[in-house]
């Protein structure tokens, strides 16, 4: 189901490499790849052997058993290895080795001398890591692609997801009639995404459709042991190590070495992922030392019982899958060291939380609490009662849960944070956060309360450093209410206070926020001063966050101020150092909308504004509402200067605006941008677009045919075959297959 792609890929990759493996955890589907890549092979591999490996044990002879598997007979005084390569020769040929990882040094010695010796022999192995042999090509088989979670219960959507099709297939052959439609596809959505897209969890999952209704195998996922029961009755035909995917994970478990075992399961605690450091904290002890966490980690990747999450963070962040972590919780739980384990969590957490505790405005600071939501969340539920600790690890939690615009869950925390009795520990910062929540939730008079309380009690305490937060948070309640000169009273009261502590990025982020009241209270002109003043500053010390919000308020300053290629630089600016998938890259590109409307561009100007709305929706995100109501008049505004048919037009382009193709446009087609290849790409794209048949035949260079294969499939001529993939070099500037190969196979990926 579904690897279209991959299939692509790896054709590719075999032209050029002789001895090819697919690694990857239990059950993600390595063999059935492997199985359905042979299938498609062209006819010149005059042969295809699958040598299958999982009955085979440690001290069995391997070059014996596939030259038995090959029909290659035992010659008087003649070694198995030697006879092999005399039977496989100068033929081109394909050998499938599958399920190598508990015989990996002797495949990797045999695949080694079978290369050697035979010219044309070419070698396709599945393991849960790389056999490590020179010249080896290692690709990692990912779990299945998942429905965003943006798409709701939209049958149609929700099939373009591999993982959903597959799900739906399978349940289909147990329940005869079972389609997808609106009232189950949300349901059979969050099943795929709680198994992680794991091939043989969805199978086994949509296996019991038949006898459980969808809501109570999704309530399944989140219990221990019926997850276990869940996924464990498999095929009584498919191999042993897949009599269930707790069967092909205890597979892996067993060819670990013993502080491998126990690192392994120790990190089941970590629900929402681990670093080295975490995990150094969490899982050292009786008999595993610190020095040796590092190495263990790269092992279990290497075996594919951990992944390392995308993105280039450092130091790099790991996790288990839902169901390899279920699995490791019950051999943690069947050691005994489960309390000691939770016990390691909860310090290492406290650790951070002190770490953390110097920030001014905490709130606002992206800080080493930042990513542990899901840790924290799960240390929380796993502490009875209450405690000191366990009330500082709940306001950091609904700290994160705030930064990532979860207010409702920060909120039912501090409810009860707020309930306590009122002491030094805290003074005003529960109050602060409140505040801030509340305006997440447009709770305006909540806010201000809220406001007023943080600023009594941190007057109270005779704390400075609270004292500037609680002031800086009633201004934000205030911004929010309108009221812009008493909000300006406030941070200039903070900043007079926030000064005095001799902090630079403290000091510079009170001064962004004074200016941007001060925009809002129509003071343009200090507001631009101040900006000038700490812009250096924060571009300089302080996170790509905080440096692009305060690159923000400087472009909206200049651009009140009609200095529309100042405010221009200075969106174009956020935009090159934020995250693409991120919320805060919405923010520039309703900047860069207001510039092209105030240039008279309103066609411009409305499709990046309806590019930003279909994203805000999608990510379910509001911006603040002096900015909200500007971006809306400059839509409403452009809508006005132009025809329906121009309206039409800009609309209907800013909703395919999205991820790298609405950078491309916004940078104007990637000038000078470092994602400047792609995004070139994709602005020629939007310049010249491809044909239907010219983007058919870029298809099918990327599937790795020949022109006259393609020409075969769509019944033309080589020659108009030719002539189409001329046409698509021109149109989009790339002069080799494998370029249009990679272009066609990313744009068929954004647009699934």
């Amino acid at each position: 189901m579904g690897r279209r792609q991959e299939l692509s890929v790896l054709r590719t990759l075999l032209r050029t490499s002789r001895l090819l493996t697919l690694t990857g955890a239990g059950g993600v589907g390595k063999t059935r790849l492997a199985l359905e890549f042979a299938k498609g092979l062209p006819e010149r591999y005059a042969r295809v052997d699958l040598i299958e490996l999982e009955s085979l044990h440690d001290d069995a002879p391997l070059a014996q058993s596939v030259a038995t598997a090959l029909g290659v007979g035992e010659r008087a005084g003649r070694p198995d290895t030697d006879a092999l390569v005399l039977a496989i020769g100068n033929t081109s040929r394909l050998l499938i080795l599958d399920n190598c990882e508990h015989l990996a040094e002797p495949c990797a010695r045999l695949a080694a001398t079978l290369l050697s010796h035979c010219p044309r022999l070419r070698i396709l192995a599945t393991s849960r890591e790389a056999l490590r042999v020179p010249g080896e090509t290692v690709f990692r088989v990912g779990e299945l692609p998942l429905p965003p979670t943006s798409t709701g219960d939209d049958p149609d959507a929700l099939l373009r997801s591999d993982a959903v099709r597959l799900f739906v297939e399978r349940a289909a052959g147990c329940a005869p009639g079972f389609t997808l439609c609106r009232g189950n596809g949300a349901t059979v959505a969050e099943i795929c995404r709680r198994l992680d897209g794991l091939t043989l969890g969805i199978e086994l999952a949509a296996r019991r459709v038949g006898t459980l209704p969808l809501g109570d195998i999704l309530a399944g996922l989140n219990d221990r042991l019926f997850q276990l029961s869940l996924l464990t009755d498999g095929s009584r035909t498919g191999p042993r190590r897949h009599n269930g995917l707790t069967a092909a994970i205890a597979w892996s478990h067993r060819l670990l070495e013993p502080a491998e075992q126990a690192v392994f399961r120790r990190l089941a605690v970590l629900v929402g992922g681990f670093d080295a450091g975490a995990a150094e904290a969490v899982c050292a002890g009786d008999a595993v030392a610190p020095r040796q966490i590092l190495g263990i980690l790269c092992a279990l990747e290497a075996k594919s019982l951990i992944v390392r999450l995308p993105g280039n963070a450092h130091p790099a962040r790991f996790r288990q899958l839902s169901a390899v972590r279920a699995c490791a919780m019950e051999h943690l739980i069947d050691s005994g060291e489960l309390d000691a384990v939770r016990r390691r969590s909860l310090d290492w957490l406290n650790s951070l939380a002190e770490r953390a505790g110097g920030e001014v405005f905490a709130d606002q600071a992206v800080g080493p609490l930042t990513g542990e939501r899901d840790n924290l969340a799960a240390a929380l539920a796993s502490t009875g009662g209450g405690g000191a600790s366990r009330d500082r690890l709940a306001l950091e939690l609904a700290r994160v849960y705030y930064q990532h615009e979860q207010p409702s869950a920060a909120r039912s925390l501090l409810d009860g944070l707020l309930r306590l009795p009122a002491g030094p520990a805290f003074g005003g910062t529960v109050a602060a956060l409140a505040t801030r929540v509340a305006c997440q939730q447009t709770d305006l008079a909540g806010a201000l309360s809220l406001g007023e309380q943080a600023v009594r009690q941190e007057r109270a305490r005779d704390h400075p450093a609270g004292l500037a937060n609680a002031l800086d948070a009633r201004a934000a309640a205030r911004l929010c209410r309108g009221e812009f000169a008493a909000a300006v009273a406030d941070l200039r009261d903070s900043l007079r206070v926030v000064s005095v502590l001799g902090r630079r990025e403290d000091t510079a982020w009170c001064t962004h926020h004074l200016a941007w009241a001060l925009l809002q209270a129509g003071a343009e002109a200090e507001a631009d001063l101040l900006m000038a003043r700490c812009l250096p500053v924060l571009r300089a010390q302080a996170h790509w966050s905080r440096a692009a919000a305060a690159l923000h308020t400087a472009g909206a300053v200049r651009l009140s101020l009609g200095r529309l290629d100042n405010a221009e630089e200075l969106f174009v600016e956020v935009l090159r150092i934020v995250p693409e998938a991120s919320f805060h890259a919405l923010y520039p590109v309703e900047g860069l909308a207001l510039v092209a409307a105030e240039r008279g561009d309103l066609r411009r100007a409305l499709r990046l504004c309806e590019a930003s709305a279909q994203a805000r929706r999608r990510l379910d995100t509001e911006p603040e509402d002096p900015w909200r109501r500007r971006v809306e008049l400059t839509a409403a505004r452009a809508r006005a200067g132009l025809s329906a048919a121009a309206q039409d037009a800009a609309v209907s382009g800013g909703r395919r605006l999205r991820g790298d193709r609405l950078v491309a446009y916004a940078l104007r087609r990637g000038s000078g941008n470092p994602r400047s290849t792609s995004d070139a790409t994709a602005a020629v794209v939007d310049q010249f677009p491809l044909t239907g048949r010219e983007f058919m035949v870029a298809e099918l260079v990327a599937e790795g045919l020949t022109n006259r294969q393609i020409a075969e499939q769509l019944g033309l001529s080589a020659r108009t075959v030719a002539t189409h993939l001329d046409k698509v070099r021109d149109k989009l500037g790339l002069r080799s297959r494998t370029r249009i190969a990679l272009w066609a196979a990313a744009r068929s990926k954004d647009d699934s």
